[in-house]
């Protein structure tokens, strides 16, 4: 069950929303774990098993840690995290490794071994990432850890953000968890509502009309792939990808809101950014931080040698790549990115920073580009054919159509993605987000919100194109 789904908008969400609206205070917390427990096992029954035994298994580490000292708490910590790895490498990764290791046999004339493919749990990384959030804020003692099993078991399934993210960290939402009934207000519902339909909006209104049109590109043979729609599909691809996931974001943020509970933003207009250092501070942030707090200053972030701190830097990208999906053009991707990294950190921020604001940003947007392309790619002959096609000046006459709905949409997916840049548009952004908001306009807002609805309900009823991109995370 995805959010932009009927099922999800015109059957479990209004009735998932008003049993916990007129439930008790004390119990809302159980309504939403049970509407958590219910919209996972929709999609996946079996794995539901899973994720739950983790958590009880998660739930005990975290009292076992918190009351040991010396030695035993960095040892029950690291069979915790090995735990948590090893599922999370079992489940996900597993295919990939023995797919490689059977190439290598193939390749030396052995014999291949005998595996059989296992299904990938849909959000796996989200709440692997989660549990050992909770695991090293009680060994950090950052938070100690929850008394109540039912409110951990929440704070890992809650729906909002259980398949796309946010990652929230456990210290962030913890006591949320325990009392948001101040952050429980009718102001927050609606901006919540009108934050939700945003979100719906970029994924039905932009992410799938430009997706649609992204994968005609992508499928395309080497010898049918021109040089002006290598750079359209590419194009269409960077602004599929950020309306979609910043959309589910935002209904995620969104949907926790209408519940009471404030969720850290994910998105900042990414494809303003001057730098690919700014690109990781704008896109994706729940898991920047995540990488940044967790693994790199737990190598030794910047406290180490430039080589050792260059080499922290490659690790967490490479890992970050790895954590996006179990394919070797993800692992490129993490590579690329954490390359540019060290890049700015010896020379580039200077360079940049000497040509302007403006060319940075563009120049930065072609870097952007070409990682994309990395990303999306199925493989690495993809790759190259396509990085190919982009520079190879091949002009020759397309058959393929797209039609004036798709420019009319890409024409808007550009002017939202970049009107960041100008401060005046950024600060009505700002205005626009803000969780202080006047009656009248939170009363506007909702209005438009419900317009928005309507178009964006209409587009998921006549449209059959709505795809799931996060099933490999």
């Amino acid at each position: 069950m995805v959010f932009s789904s009927i099922l999800f908008l015109f059957f479990f969400l209004p009735l998932t929303l008003f049993l916990y609206y007129v439930t008790p205070k004390n119990y809302k917390n159980l309504v939403a774990l049970l509407a958590s427990v219910l919209f996972y096992a929709w999609g996946a029954p079996l794995f539901v098993f899973v994720i739950l035994g983790s958590i009880v298994c998660d739930f005990l580490f975290a009292r076992f840690i918190h009351s040991s000292i010396g030695l035993r708490k960095r040892l029950l910590l690291a069979l915790a995290i090995t735990i948590n790895i090893g599922i999370l490498i079992y489940f996900k990764y597993a295919n990939f490794f023995v797919a490689n290791a059977n190439d290598m046999l193939s390749g030396f004339g052995m014999k291949e071994l005998h595996w059989t493919k296992i299904a990938l749990p849909i959000g796996i990384s989200f709440f692997t990432f989660h549990e050992m959030s909770y695991l090293i804020d009680v060994y950090r003692g950052v938070k100690p850890p929850m008394k109540s099993i039912w409110n951990y078991a929440l704070y890992i399934l809650f729906f909002p953000q259980l398949i796309a993210g946010p990652i929230i960290r456990f210290n962030e939402i913890s006591d949320q968890i325990e009392d948001r009934s101040y952050q429980f207000t009718l102001d927050n519902q609606l901006l919540g509502f009108f934050r939700f339909v945003i979100g719906l909006a970029k994924k039905i209104l932009i992410a799938n009309i430009l997706g649609a049109e992204a994968d005609k590109i992508f499928a395309l043979g080497a010898d049918d792939l021109t040089t002006p729609l290598a750079w359209l599909g590419i194009v269409a691809y960077a602004f599929q990808i950020y309306f979609d996931f910043s959309g589910y974001s935002d209904m995620a943020i969104g949907l926790a809101r209408m519940m009471g509970f404030i969720f850290p933003e994910n998105f900042n207009n990414p494809y303003i950014s001057q730098s690919i250092t700014e690109f990781w501070r704008r896109w994706h942030t729940s898991l920047s931080r995540w990488m940044r707090d967790y693994l790199y200053l737990s190598l030794g972030g910047n406290r180490v040698s430039i080589p050792r701190m260059y080499f922290n830097l490659v690790v967490v990208f490479l890992i970050s790549g790895f954590w996006h999906g179990a394919e070797w053009n993800f692992i490129l991707w993490g590579a690329f990115h954490g390359l540019f990294l060290i890049l700015d950190k010896l020379f580039l921020l200077n360079l940049l920073r000497r040509i302007g604001k403006y060319p940075s940003i563009l120049f930065t947007f072609f870097l952007t580009l070409i990682g994309w392309v990395l990303f999306r790619c199925q493989n690495v002959s993809h790759i190259k054919y396509f990085l190919a096609s982009m520079f190879n000046f091949n002009f020759r006459a397309s058959d393929l159509y797209l039609d004036s709905r798709f420019w009319v949409i890409l024409m808007f997916a550009f002017l939202f993605s970049f009107f960041g840049a100008l401060p005046a548009l950024s600060r009505w952004q700002e205005r626009v987000y803000s969780s202080k908001q006047k009656s009248r306009n939170v009363i506007l807002l909702s209005l438009f919100g419900i317009f928005l609805f309507v178009v964006s309900a209409a587009g998921v009823a006549s449209s059959g194109f709505n795809p799931f991109i996060y099933f490999r995370f």
